[in-house]
């Protein structure tokens, strides 16, 4: 299989085309980059209800690598990183407490 560990989780399947995450060691990467972890590489999905994400990925076991949180500016997020290193962000937008 193709995908990533969050991909399972995201409900992403092989024929997704929006969004593909290929596990290192793959043959359809460039040789030099085939065993490269990512670095730097986050993408960000906003999603209706982060609490219930948030708990649903922790009970199927993904890893979260960044537990829920809530910024300044309103931004209410958590992360899970996939085996190659690709951050995940789930994102709900709120006002924020002090506006």
């Amino acid at each position: 299989m193709f995908l990533a560990l969050p991909a399972r989780h995201l409900g992403f399947r092989e024929d997704t085309p929006d969004v593909i995450l290929l596990r290192r060691g793959t043959e359809v990467l460039p040789e030099g980059f085939r065993d490269q972890p990512a670095a730097g590489v986050v993408i960000a999905f906003t999603v209706d209800d982060l609490d219930a994400e948030y708990e649903r990925l922790k009970n199927e076991g993904a890893p979260v690598t960044m537990p829920l949180r809530e910024e300044p500016w309103g931004e209410r997020l958590f992360q899970i990183t996939d085996p190659n290193g690709v951050v995940i962000q789930l994102v709900a937008w709120v006002t924020p407490e002090h506006a």
